[in-house]
């Protein structure tokens, strides 16, 4: 199982919106489900060319608590099953 955290997802948005949209961060943008939405969509393209299949879901709570814990509860905001079948 892999956990990846996102550590920059503000200064992503930041960088994609401009400086007239960085007052929208946190209010009406919520930067984390909006990279992590992109970067399902990229890990589902690569699994697809590399023949994997996976279920990739984006949480909302958890978080790392130095390298040796792992906070929960989670809230699950997005859920996507990668199939290599066109079903």
């Amino acid at each position: 199982m892999l956990i990846i955290e996102v550590t920059n997802a503000r200064d992503v948005v930041r960088q994609r919106i401009g400086r007239l949209g960085e007052r929208l961060i946190g209010k009406v943008v919520d930067p984390e489900a909006q990279v992590e939405k992109a970067l399902i969509q990229e890990l589902d393209t690569a699994f697809r060319e590399f023949g994997i299949e996976a279920r990739i879901v984006s949480v909302q709570g958890p978080q790392l608590v130095g390298r040796q814990q792992l906070e929960l509860p989670i809230q699950v905001r997005d859920d996507r099953t990668v199939t290599l079948s066109d079903e």
